[in-house]
């Protein structure tokens, strides 16, 4: 090794590998430039000194220079002379001035002249490599930026300038928000200022308060200003800039926003942070986790000179591109060309065109409904009107009139509803109709609906029945003359004319007025408000509301039954008992009733589950997979009823079943909704453990837990509509939340389809080459496939669309999205995630994000929200997009369309089905989930 004194700083390269011997060199000079030199700076430049006398540059040190017999010689760094040097402190200017001295610094200042031209010019290459390098970084980033430009100007008519907005409330004008954000400053000012704290909700971004903070002051620094506080017309500056339809005007801003120190540069820092502040706002604290991995990703992307920053023109690249990187998954927002076409020439039909198509499409589609309706509504105006009639022909009729008429047509409907009421809940009955050929004619789908429409013809004829007793009837009888009464009512009545409290008293008035009160109480409890829990009351009348006190109420028409008998069979009017036909109307439908509640009682008996897995994932939601009884045979889109002896001995609550037919266990999702789903929850986390890392789930156990489970006890299964989605062409699965339990069914059932398909397509194929290879192709036909081998499925694609608020509902599917998007190479499923807590597509707020989300997808081909192969999509979906999509790319198809979640979304949904199928080859079926 030779360390000399030079000027130049240069990097260095080093051999670890080669031989060196350690040289002290000293530099030095002439009397006239001592002067000079005593202001140089200089360093330790370390050499090598190769085998074939080349000269290998080791390392660069700062150097301190010390004052000998005239010459400068360079310190900090150890020689032989030195190291005997350093045994005595007093005299070192004496060693180095000895004869032995002198020698080492000829053969020193020998070396130097030779390692120094070495050096200088090593300095020279390295220097020039160095600018070179970043010549060229510098170059290929000005390359890069000026086919950007380029790009944006051919593109610019197509950029995306919805993009990138701070204020996406559509619903209102610029007028109109403006007023709105005026009208919040007068209610936040203070002293004639509005303070920076409360600059979010002026603007409408309470939820995203440190958003517009950021945005507060990268505006603030525009004006070259930092205050806290701002006056109403510089308010009015700053909407106008949030507000500016100028797309590069709304990037400027953004990019401010990261640029904080104002160099027109951003860091990886800079990314990080506003990848922080994006998800903080989006409420993705996931994303927060992980909010330096990205930021290196958006930097290699962007940075890929490694210079260490990126410009406004990269960012901006960035955005006008991002179709290139969401071309992964794109959800189907095609333009509504295809409904605007099919509708176009219904716009221009007559009146009386379009009332004659619309009628004939309602027909179309609710035929099934229509009949069974009118038959109903028949069957009871013919046995009004029969007993009308009747009892006009009676002598009772001289003194009560038509209210007397009235009531006994009411109760002869009365007795026919309260037999048919029971029939739409006999759920093995219509699961076994559903499967039969009269499952055609009838809509079992609406077993459900028929039974509330039955409940309130229920609720009319009591009204009538009663009314007209107690308001009408009873004060004519009481009130009328006693030779009225003896020429008409002494045979039904007796001798002696009742009084209003003899009627009301009697078995006909007292089973009457409790079976009214029973009902009354039965028929509040089931009320949407009651059952969903949307009447909040105070203690201790809490309970009477939520789905225990529907269910248990319910129950209370065991009593009614009973009092309904006797009242039918104590009769003031009526003395032969074959006239009196209550039992006759009830006999039927409460013997298959009773026969189907006998089924379920021994059926749950058998079915006693084993507990093979529990997690409790985010959101409250409770996974179970129990052993399959041999006899259980399900349908992918059915439900079962579940009951936890653990919980409630009486409770059985319904739930769809989210594995496959095909799977070796049953699969439920439970979300905690109610109080029983609560007290369930709780039961299985006590028996419940952590999981490890890196699983999924808060809690977790299985067969070894050390806990034992609770008993579970199953029923079912009972058919839902989603389990036809066999017979359409198409589907288009539509769940919100936990609604896209009996969809994940199906997905799995059309996957593990189509993997026997493929394997039943090569073992033909297999079979056929096997077979012409031993017979010859003379009696090659002799082989042929049985029917069953040759069984393919109707489907040929299927659409799956989830929307959830919260991100880690992607965690109770996840496994199931995986396999599918590995498995399905054919692409017969297509899936898409819609997260509403995070700003649509186009805010600010969730820009980076989209970003993020794109490019490492495109990296690691994981979307970053979900943790799935599945793309994430922000907001609500365009249903009406959806459907246009799917029509015009399936023409002349028959598409099911499946739908679990909020009636809201519901209504929206049939409108559209209802729309599209006005005119076009393409039908749309719509089907909700009824429980």
């Amino acid at each position: 090794m030779v360390p000399i004194c030079t000027q130049p700083l240069f990097s260095s390269c080093s051999d670890a590998d080669r031989r060196s011997e350690p040289v002290m060199e000293y530099s030095s000079s002439s009397g006239s430039n001592v002067a000079a030199r005593d202001e140089e700076e200089y360093v330790e430049v370390t050499l090598e000194l190769q085998d074939d006398d080349t000269i290998v540059l080791r390392s660069v040190e700062p150097a301190a220079v010390i004052r000998i017999d005239g010459n400068d010689v360079v310190s900090g760094f150890d020689t032989p002379a030195m190291v005997s040097a350093s045994s005595s402190r007093s005299s070192p200017m004496r060693r180095i001035g000895s004869p032995s001295s002198n020698k080492l610094l000829r053969f020193s200042h020998e070396l130097k002249l030779e390692a120094v031209n070495k050096a200088r010019q090593f300095s020279q290459e390295l220097r020039k490599l160095g600018n070179g390098g970043m010549d060229s970084a510098l170059a290929a980033r000005a390359m890069r930026r000026q086919r950007a430009q380029l790009d944006r100007t051919r593109s610019s008519p197509h950029r995306a300038l919805q993009g990138l907005k701070f204020i996406t409330n559509t619903k209102k004008n610029s007028v109109d928000a403006w007023n709105e954000v005026q009208s919040n400053f007068e209610k936040l000012v203070k002293d004639g200022y509005l303070h920076r704290a409360d600059f979010a909700q002026c603007i409408g971004m309470r939820d995203s308060k440190d958003f517009a903070l950021q945005l507060f002051d990268a505006l603030s620094r525009r004006r070259r200003v930092i205050c806290d506080k701002i006056s109403k017309d510089e308010l009015r500056e700053f909407w106008s800039q949030i507000t500016d339809q100028s797309f590069d005007s709304r990037l400027q801003i953004f990019f401010d926003m990261v640029d904080k120190n104002e160099d027109g540069r951003i860091t990886e820092e800079d990314v990080k942070e506003i990848i922080m502040l994006s998800a903080s706002a989006n409420k993705l604290s996931r994303l927060q986790e992980q909010a330096e991995e990205y930021a290196a990703l958006i930097m290699e992307e962007l940075d890929p000179e490694r210079l260490g920053y990126i410009e406004l023109w990269q960012l901006e690249n960035l955005l006008l591109q991002k179709d290139t990187y969401l071309n992964y998954s794109q959800a189907l927002s095609y333009t509504s060309q295809g409904l605007s076409q099919n509708l176009y020439g219904l716009k221009h039909k007559g009146a009386l065109t379009r009332m004659s198509t619309s009628l004939l499409y309602f027909f179309e589609e609710n035929w099934k409904r229509i009949w069974v309706f009118a038959l109903w509504i028949t069957i009871m105006i013919a046995l009004f009107t029969w007993k009308f009639m009747q009892y006009k022909q009676k002598a009772a009729f001289e003194v009560m009139g038509y209210c007397l008429l009235t009531a006994k047509g009411a109760a002869e409907t009365l007795k026919l509803n309260m037999a048919l009421i029971l029939l739409p809940v006999c759920r093995n009955t219509i699961t076994w109709l559903r499967s039969s050929r009269i499952g055609h004619i009838v809509p079992f789908n609406d077993n459900i609906n028929f039974h509330k429409i039955i409940a309130a013809a229920i609720v009319l004829g009591v009204v009538l029945h009663a009314g007209n007793h107690l308001v009408c009837d009873f004060p004519k009888l009481i009130h009328m003359s006693n030779t009225t009464y003896n020429l008409y009512m002494i045979e039904d009545f007796g001798s002696k004319k009742p009084t209003y409290l003899d009627l009301v008293k009697g078995p006909e008035g007292v089973t009457g007025i409790l079976m009214v009160i029973l009902m009354a109480i039965a028929f509040t409890l089931a009320t949407h408000w009651f059952r969903r829990s949307k009447v909040k009351l105070c203690k201790p009348f809490s309970k009477l509301t939520g789905y225990n006190a529907f269910w248990y109420s319910h129950h209370l028409f065991v009593l009614v039954y009973i009092l309904l008998v006797i009242h039918g069979y104590f009769l003031y009017l009526v003395h032969d008992w074959y006239k009196k036909t209550t039992w006759m109307y009830l006999a039927v439908p409460v013997l298959v009733y009773a026969g189907e509640r006998t089924l379920r009682f021994f059926r749950a008996g058998l079915s006693s589950v084993r507990l093979l897995k529990v997690a409790i994932y985010p959101g409250n939601v409770l996974s179970l997979h129990m052993t399959k009884p041999p006899q259980f045979r399900f349908k992918s889109g059915q439900y079962m009823f579940v009951q936890c002896p653990a919980v409630s001995p009486f409770e059985w609550h319904p739930f769809s079943i989210s594995s496959a037919p095909d799977d070796n266990y049953l699969g439920i999702h439970i979300r905690q909704l109610g109080d029983w789903t609560q007290e369930l929850k709780k039961v299985f986390a006590e028996a419940c453990r952590p999981p490890t890392y890196g699983k999924s789930g808060l809690l977790r156990a299985d067969e070894t837990a050390q806990k034992s489970l609770p008993k579970l006890l199953i029923d079912g299964p009972y058919g839902a509509p989603a389990q036809d989605y066999s017979k359409y062409d198409v589907l288009l699965l539509v769940g919100l939340g936990i609604g896209a339990t009996p969809f994940i069914s199906i997905l799995k059932d059309l996957l593990n389809n189509i993997i026997k398909m493929e394997m039943q397509a090569e073992s033909i194929s297999d079979i056929s080459r096997n077979s012409y290879q031993s017979t010859g192709s003379s009696n090659s036909s002799r082989t042929k496939i049985s029917p069953k081998s040759k069984k393919t499925i109707r489907t040929t694609n299927a659409y799956f669309y989830w929307v959830t608020r919260e991100q880690g509902s992607f965690d109770w599917f996840k496994s199931v999205m995986d396999e599918v998007a590995e498995l399905d190479q054919r692409g017969v499923i297509e899936m898409h995630n819609y997260l509403t807590s995070v700003y649509e597509e186009g805010d600010a707020r969730s820009m980076l994000i989209t970003m993020v989300q794109a490019l490492n997808h495109a990296k690691n081909g994981v979307d970053i929200v979900s943790g799935t192969r599945v793309r994430t999509h922000f907001g609500k979906p365009n249903l009406k997009k959806v459907l246009s999509k799917i029509g015009t790319k399936h023409a002349n198809s028959r598409i099911g369309v499946f739908y679990c979640g909020a009636p809201v979304l519901a209504k929206e949904l049939s409108q559209h089905c209802y729309e599209y199928n006005q005119k076009g080859s393409t039908k749309f079926e719509f089907h909700k989930e009824n429980f």
